[in-house]
């Protein structure tokens, strides 16, 4: 009997027993957490290396190996841990974004509405202001990222850069992606009505296979934040001038005032209804 046949008749022993079945399922859940916490302590230890964690697998494989004493045996506990890769593999965005959600939940010192005042007038201002600095910006081929955060941008990142809290107008935010002016090369924070912080860090996306050849650090940082936080990234190009609008994981280019507009008032009027609850 070779292996194909023998893995056949165990997956056909497992549908028809109970006892099979709750063990595999077992192997399963507590596979599901092993990785889970693997997974975890890579991010809390900034390494989101996948050679860590194949090192990781194999380590356990090994160890499972050693304690089974024929091959059906390890077929039960193989096909549950290559169930659990396959799930990994497929929802790496969802599972890291929870995760950085769980890790960074206490860290984050800005509220969602904290001290924020929403009325339409503000927010059609707050929407023009930001186009315009957007249309200046691409126009002069000045580079510039632009996060839209609902108050869950970790303090790591936001301290990363400079506080600012201020107010949103079309002339700060040039001022500050200006080219060779301090903050020029971070990102700039937006939550709600308010600038907070400027000059910030952001994790890249390891993602690059997917993510077209021409587009660099910069690009890579916008799309990368939008993997592990539930933000809006909004990118100029320094090189053509080009405006892309980044959200979870995936990248749009080629934005124009329309493209923008909308993104922006659904991204306020998302706040505006939060704020009224």
């Amino acid at each position: 009997m070779n292996l194909i046949e023998k893995v056949s008749a165990v997956w056909n022993s497992f549908l028809g027993s109970t006892d099979i079945m709750i063990a595999v399922l077992a192997s399963i859940a507590v596979f599901t957490v092993l990785y889970y916490y693997m997974i975890k302590f890579l991010f809390d230890n900034n390494s989101g290396s996948m050679v860590m964690l194949l090192c990781f697998s194999m380590i356990i494989g090994a160890a499972v190996l050693s304690f089974v004493e024929n091959i059906n045996s390890a077929i039960y506990l193989i096909i549950p841990a290559m169930f659990i890769i396959a799930i990994m593999v497929l929802y790496s965005v969802e599972i890291k974004r929870i995760i950085w959600a769980h890790k960074n939940s206490k860290f984050t010192d800005i509220k969602h509405g904290d001290g924020i005042s929403y009325d339409e007038e503000r927010i059609q201002k707050c929407i023009s202001e930001i186009i315009r600095a957007l249309q200046n910006m691409s126009k002069n081929d000045v580079g510039a990222i632009v996060v839209l955060s609902t108050g869950n941008v970790p303090s790591q990142i936001l301290d990363s850069g400079v506080r600012l809290e201020s107010d949103i107008s079309s002339e700060l935010i040039e001022s500050v992606f200006f080219p060779k002016t301090p903050l020029h090369d971070g990102a700039m924070i937006i939550n709600g009505t308010k600038i907070v912080s400027a000059g910030c860090f952001l994790p890249l996306s390891q993602n690059v296979d997917n993510i077209p050849k021409d587009l660099g650090t910069r690009h890579r940082a916008g799309i990368g934040v939008t993997e592990t936080i539930d933000v809006i990234s909004l990118i100029v190009s320094e090189e053509t001038g080009i405006i892309s609008i980044a959200r979870a994981g995936k990248i749009t280019r080629y934005a124009d005032s329309e493209a923008l507009k909308k993104t922006l008032a659904h991204y306020y009027w998302q706040e505006l209804e939060s704020a009224r609850k």
